[in-house]
């Protein structure tokens, strides 16, 4: 495990940068900038109701193929048992869980908050990826302790472990070039995660199932515009203005679909929602439901509050993960969120870690 170590420390000492507009110091925790990525300005060239925007793509780089030629993950992937699936929650703010990490060292505290949901009920939870890459830090205490937690209910309260199950690698590719950017800049390309519940805080056993939400990864269709979705997260304007000992309380609010975003593909990649109470600090990785109480979208930046109203939002779609992810590892998204989870996210570590050594020799070259 001493590699793995090695490339996770690595990680940690580029990401307390990456990450300052995220999480701050708790001395000065009252003025940080939000943790939702500044979305990328540009030019909107819709001209009517039928055109979906272009939104320029960040992925400059080939998509990795590591886990296409992992014979071992292949397998695990292949031997993937059919479990619990579909609807399991009464509504969207039943399935929401608030991931909160702490890092720890002899100077100082930084913490984030980030939102995440139950898209199975086997325990497998939907978020962003640069909410979930603070796991990688739970590996190694090399430069202070980290610790993430699942937490759930109203407020939200300590409730669960968890494991990284995926972390798209064409986004730790990116990403992994402008670590030191002091103000990260997105789109939302590919920033999604799955993680898995591994045991219950306090040693219960784990639930029978947990309440999730389905999903509908089909293509958008341009009328989406203006129908009617609900958003739902952990906004953390408490925290910001009463700090970390803050209770945290879900939210959920019924919006409107304001615009389609395409990275190229031709379909809808990403979706801006008008503003609602849910867009705020602390709602990345929540999910975005249409009124079939389906999620079709996943919280990830923030929107045009001038366009959409204060608290808009970006959404990746469901669609967008559902290729990308097939994409990377050659299995749908249904089939990548059941099996056997620890052994699968074991697989995902070993199979990954390779990969990541050849970014950080890169970095240094």
């Amino acid at each position: 495990m001493n590699f793995l170590t090695d490339i996770l420390v690595a990680i940690i000492a580029s990401y307390l940068t990456f990450t300052n507009s995220v999480a701050e110091n708790i001395d000065s925790l009252f003025n940080q900038p939000e943790d939702l990525e500044k979305p990328i300005v540009i030019e909107d060239e819709a001209e009517s109701d039928n055109k979906i925007s272009f939104l320029p793509s960040v992925i400059t780089k080939s998509i990795p193929d590591i886990l296409l030629k992992s014979a071992e993950y292949q397998q695990a992937a292949l031997s993937s048992s059919a479990g619990l699936t579909g609807t399991t929650a009464e509504e969207s703010i039943d399935a929401l869980v608030n991931i909160f990490c702490t890092f720890r060292t002899t100077e100082y505290i930084r913490t984030t908050t980030g939102t995440g949901f139950f898209i199975d009920p086997d325990g497998v939870i939907m978020t962003n990826a640069h909410v979930a890459q603070f796991l990688l830090m739970e590996a190694t205490n090399e430069y202070g302790e980290t610790e993430c937690v699942i937490r759930s209910g109203n407020p939200a309260a300590p409730a669960y472990n968890a494991e990284l199950l995926y972390l798209s690698p064409a986004w730790v590719q990116q990403n992994a070039s402008v670590l030191y950017d002091e103000v990260p800049m997105g789109t939302g390309e590919r920033d999604y995660a799955l993680l898995y519940v591994s045991s219950t805080v306090d040693g219960e056993p784990l639930p029978a199932k947990f309440p999730a939400l389905d999903f509908d990864d089909s293509l958008l269709p341009v009328s989406t515009k203006n129908k009617t979705v609900t958003a739902a997260g952990y906004p953390a304007d408490n925290l910001f203005k009463n700090g970390p000992g803050a209770e945290l309380i879900p939210k959920s609010a019924e919006t409107t679909v304001s615009e389609l975003y395409t990275f190229g593909s031709n379909y809808a990649d990403v979706f801006s929602v008008r503003g609602s109470a849910v867009g705020a600090q602390g709602a990345s990785g929540g999910p975005v439901v249409n009124e079939e109480g389906k999620v079709i979208g996943v919280i990830v930046t923030r929107g045009d509050d001038e366009l959409d109203g204060e608290g808009s939002l970006r959404a990746i779609t469901l669609s967008h993960i559902a290729r990308t992810i097939e994409e990377e590892t050659g299995f749908s998204l249904a089939n990548n969120l059941g099996g056997d989870l620890p052994r699968r996210s074991q697989v995902y570590s070993e199979t990954l870690a390779p990969f990541l050594i050849r970014i950080i020799n890169s970095q240094h070259d």
